[in-house]
């Protein structure tokens, strides 16, 4: 585990966070990942076969879904039962672009690994949460394939997380809550590899524009951060 220190922090600290391996009896991987109080529930379910429009092509996909249960928040939400909200269907897009960065989809062979990311408690920074912890699920789904003899070593190539970033009263804090979110002048999403190339950004000024030099101190926040995540992540992975 991680932990913050409130009166110490800095640009890159990080809520308290940890991953419980094979939370869940069924799936092939699950993790529940804790970001300070978001907390999400990440499986990997192997399909053994892949979308039809990927069909012939001798090559694997991963996918992600993404939901919020309905008391995860101070209020009461409503499911998404007939039509998923277009918020819903950002997120899911993210999370799995960012976990096709982690495989090699021809070593994974005709096959689907769907991650379904279920936010039980939300505090702000869902989909970076469910991106860090999708990402050990993955793995631990990739390996129960290579232990049972179905792939070779080496479908997963590297980890993926993600971290949010923000520039408040001029200075950048990582990991943002809820709270410090909502007071925050610009926001930012890193996903980035374990080697340190950068698979997605998302910022948006929310309360003021922001110079090349508060991107580059919001990047090097970011880049600190997801290397102690990025070590939580493989010392988890090393446990499979």
């Amino acid at each position: 585990m991680i932990s913050r220190e409130p009166k110490s922090r800095t640009a890159s600290d990080i809520r308290p966070l940890s991953f419980e391996l094979n939370f869940t009896r069924y799936a092939e991987g699950s993790v529940l990942i804790k970001a300070g109080h978001t907390h999400v529930l990440c499986t990997a379910s192997v399909d053994e076969a892949v979308p039809p429009w990927m069909k012939d092509k001798g090559e694997g996909w991963v996918t992600a879904e993404y939901s919020m249960l309905p008391r995860a928040t101070h209020t009461r939400s409503k499911r998404d039962r007939e039509k998923v909200s277009g918020r819903t269907q950002e997120i899911q897009r993210l999370i799995g672009r960012a976990l096709r960065a982690c495989v090699d989809m021809k070593k994974l062979g005709a096959r689907q690994i769907v991650i379904d990311c279920d936010v039980l408690q939300a505090d702000g920074g869902t989909r970076t949460a469910s991106i860090t912890g999708g990402c050990v699920a993955l793995a631990a789904a990739i390996r129960k394939l290579e232990r049972d003899g179905k792939i070779e070593p080496g479908a997963f190539i590297q980890t993926v997380s993600a971290i949010s970033i923000g520039m408040h009263e001029g200075k950048p804090l990582a990991d943002l809550d809820y709270n410090e979110d909502s007071t925050c002048e610009v926001d930012m999403n890193f996903v980035m590899t374990e080697a340190g190339s950068f698979v997605e950004l998302q910022g948006t000024a929310e309360r003021k524009a922001f110079s090349l030099d508060d991107m580059l101190a919001m990047t090097q926040s970011a880049q600190a951060a997801l290397k102690k995540i990025t070590a939580l992540q493989r010392e988890t992975i090393a446990q499979l």
